[in-house]
């Protein structure tokens, strides 16, 4: 045992380091000359008063010994003047023969265990501060432990706003979805998709991505995607649509800059033909049967994001579809990646060569699920790694 009185010692690194507070020389004397008999491997340091005891804490020490009758704090009220300065320390007290009742109330405000004086044994006293120390350690797992069930809560409440279920009729139309949270975030990202099947047949799918990469973006993101699909469900499309879906951000976004870039195709009933409108996110990639290569989708201009007012709108632009078709829309954190040690991007052009190589076109074996899973386990690869954005890929298929 090492014994100290307002200094530091050098000890072992598991040595336990445990402070005693305590005025009366002889009740410290003894309390050392218990524990000295005692199988435990600790350091004791010594102070006389509740103010010597916090300027020394929370310090690395592993627990506090606490007379509960001291000249400068009397009862419970240094015990809560310790456990405020260092709350994550547990703590025992002392009472005294007659004085057992406020040991018990020392407990029920915080304290791991109280000790009588006169009444402790060496191995008492060694048994008393393991526990103390190793319940307090235990409170704190538990602690950590319910903390991530509630993001994980917090998670799962978040995908289901994100990453819905197709609301779809038509057996020829078939779905897959991704979606892979990047390496720096607890909580997903920004990143929403959805698609809807309307009353009249037509096939309205959106992609989108909320800037930022926190709780709100997450959140906002669940708002938006929302929002678009009772859009879709009463009967608003187009331009109208994304105005609308526009005003929904600009009310609900936390801050003026906060922006989303969304893509938004529209599938005529007989599936042969398509509208699409972009506003700041990437085109999608369309690949046709009888084993063409992909290509992306021919939007002759970019559109701003929604959430910058530009003065313009989103130029609509339609697509002759084969008889059978796959597309491809995905956020841009699947192209952003590297590609190497350098500052090469993985980009659009690599990423189309990805959908067409191995049998890219429409008519292939490989499954929306099975491409997903390729696209974004070479853009990892290629990166070295996870990548940093949030990254959702979505594969709407039609065969005849």
């Amino acid at each position: 045992m090492h014994v100290g009185s307002g200094r530091t010692d050098v000890v072992s690194p598991t040595t336990l380091r445990v402070l005693l507070v305590e005025d009366d020389d002889g009740d410290a004397f003894l309390f050392e000359e218990l524990l000295s008999m005692a199988d435990l491997d600790v350091a004791v340091a010594r102070e006389r008063t509740v103010a010597e005891a916090e300027a020394r804490l929370p310090s690395d020490v592993a627990c506090v010994v606490l007379d509960l009758g001291l000249p400068d704090a009397d009862g419970l009220a240094a015990l809560h003047r310790l456990r405020e300065a260092a709350p994550a320390t547990p703590m025992l007290v002392l009472t005294g023969l007659s004085d057992t009742a406020r040991g018990l109330e020392a407990v029920a405000a915080g304290a791991q265990d109280y000790l009588v004086k006169g009444s402790v044994s060496g191995e008492l006293l060694a048994r008393s501060i393991r526990y103390a120390v190793e319940r307090q350690r235990a409170e704190v797992v538990q602690a950590q432990l319910t903390a991530a069930n509630m993001s994980a809560e917090e998670n799962s409440r978040l995908e289901r706003g994100l990453l819905p279920r197709p609301l779809i009729a038509d057996p020829r139309i078939t779905v897959a979805t991704g979606y892979r949270p990047g390496r720096e975030r607890a909580l997903l990202g920004g990143d929403f998709y959805d698609v809807v099947e309307a009353a009249d047949g037509t096939l309205h799918i959106v992609i989108g991505d909320v800037c930022g990469h926190d709780p709100d973006a997450a959140a906002l993101g669940v708002c938006l995607r929302i929002a678009w699909r009772t859009l879709i469900l009463g009967g608003l499309t187009g331009d109208e649509l994304l105005k609308t879906l526009e005003e929904v951000l600009v009310h609900e976004r936390l801050a003026d800059e906060i922006f989303a870039t969304a893509c938004m195709v529209s599938v005529a009933p007989d599936r042969r033909r398509a509208v699409v409108r972009v506003a700041g996110h990437p085109l999608p990639i369309l690949v046709g049967d009888g084993g063409e290569v992909a290509s992306e989708v021919p939007v002759p201009q970019r559109r701003p994001p929604l959430g910058i007012d530009a003065g313009i709108g989103w130029s609509p632009v339609s697509v002759e579809l084969p008889a059978s078709w796959r597309l491809v829309l995905y956020t841009d954190g699947l192209i952003e990646g590297r590609t190497g040690a350098g500052p090469e991007r993985l980009g659009t052009r690599r990423l189309v060569d990805l959908v067409a190589e191995g049998g890219g076109a429409a008519t292939t074996a490989e499954s929306g699920r099975a491409l997903i899973d390729r696209l974004i386990g070479t853009a990892e690869r290629l990166n070295g790694g996870d990548l940093n954005d949030d990254v959702a890929v979505l594969v709407v298929a039609s065969q005849p």
